[in-house]
């Protein structure tokens, strides 16, 4: 039995409502830079490959730093880093405005994922403290945050960045500075509730007690299943508009407005699979998700526009509902150090999906976009590995 320390205060919705809220606006100015990816494209010149390079320069920053900002806030607990991380985010929202060159391209894209790295363990971490015990529905109304700021990222590219420039992204910076005096009020919060906390003498959470090789094989199996799902995402949000533009011949607005359609269905997925998770159990809902979106994947590459663009809703429905799942079982599994697991899963998650991304645009250039996208859902095979995990609930 897992005793959760969450479980001591009351649900405060005001201030799971206001980090999701600036996830959201985190994940909508992380989000600008591969919406520009069709006008830096031609732009720089740009292949695939250097596209890939631009993705994992942002996400590789936040897979490394990650793990060991959760882990030093699980030991030091700092309630004024979440404001620090959005004013990171809006020095690199600035410095992508006003980069001239490819290398300075990718010195925005690691400011970024700076930004990010520091704001991801954290605000899950305030998540869960805010949750009350409802740690599936308090982690998936943080997810959907950031997942709605990623779709909004091609509306707004396509009604303002692409039409006005790449310098009209500095205006975003505007929304990190209205998150960073969001995030001021969440410290204070913070603060007072871990004198609470400490008031109260609430007890340690306690693990299911595992064995360590048992544990290992767990994380190991949580890690292909990020793979398999961030890799398919990480690609649709980065080459998915090219693939419409050159399999049905649409224009990039009309391409990034389908983008959106897909990245929309990801927000409401993922919102969903946390409470379901808190109801029949996360392991449940990490196997329909995976596997469940696998039949759907494989067929949408050779369906007419509408099929595929339909398709591509229940994908991102079913397949991002695992998310929030996953975040939740691998914080059960050391609820002790929720903040370095959390980093783990975020890290890790946007990492492989930048190389995954990297390495399939490398592909695209020699096969071309549309044999990518062919294959690309072989990756949810991976899904099957949940049979593996263990079983808490």
């Amino acid at each position: 039995m897992i005793t959760q320390r969450t479980a001591v205060l009351p649900t405060s919705y005001s201030v799971i409502l206001a980090v999701s809220g600036t996830h959201l606006i985190n994940d909508l100015i992380q989000f600008l830079l591969p919406a520009l990816y069709p006008v830096l494209k031609s732009q720089y010149a740009l292949s695939y490959f250097q596209l890939g390079l631009l993705t994992l320069a942002q996400q590789i920053t936040a897979c490394i730093l990650q793990p060991v900002l959760g882990l030093y806030g699980d030991l030091r607990p700092k309630p004024y880093s979440l404001a620090v991380s959005m004013g990171v985010v809006a020095i690199g929202i600035v410095l992508l405005a006003t980069a001239g060159s490819f290398a300075a391209l990718l010195g925005a894209a690691a400011v970024l994922g700076l930004g990010s790295a520091l704001f991801h363990p954290e605000a899950s971490r305030v998540c869960r403290m805010a949750s009350g015990g409802k740690l599936g529905f308090a982690q998936s109304s943080f997810q959907v945050g950031g997942n709605t700021g990623t779709a909004l990222g091609p509306l707004a590219a396509a009604l303002i960045v692409l039409p006005l420039g790449q310098a009209t992204t500095a205006w975003f910076g505007l929304l990190a500075v209205c998150a960073v005096v969001i995030l001021l009020w969440v410290a204070r919060w913070f603060t007072e509730h871990q004198r609470l906390m400490q008031a109260a003498g609430a007890p340690p959470a306690v693990g299911p007690g595992l064995p360590r090789k048992r544990l290992v094989i767990a994380f190991a199996v949580l890690g292909a299943l990020l793979l398999s799902k961030f890799v398919y995402i990480e690609t649709f949000k980065s080459y998915y508009t090219f693939f419409l533009i050159e399999k049905f011949g649409l224009e990039v607005p009309q391409a990034q407005g389908f983008l959106f359609v897909f990245l929309a269905a990801v927000a409401f997925g993922t919102f969903f699979g946390g409470p379901v998770g808190d109801r029949i159990g996360r392991k449940k809902v990490i196997w329909g998700s995976i596997v469940g979106a696998l039949p759907f994947a494989i067929v949408l590459p050779f369906t007419p526009l509408w099929a595929a663009v339909g398709l591509s809703v229940v994908v991102g429905l079913v397949l991002s509902s695992a998310f929030s799942a996953i975040v939740v079982f691998a914080q059960e599994l050391m609820p002790q150090k929720v903040g370095m697991v959390a980093g783990f899963v975020f890290g890790f998650a946007f990492g492989v999906g930048a190389l995954g991304a990297a390495a399939l645009g490398a592909l695209a250039d020699q096969i071309g976009i549309q044999q990518v996208f062919g294959f690309l859902s072989l990756l949810l095979c991976l899904g099957f590995l949940t049979v593996l995990l263990p079983d808490l609930e």
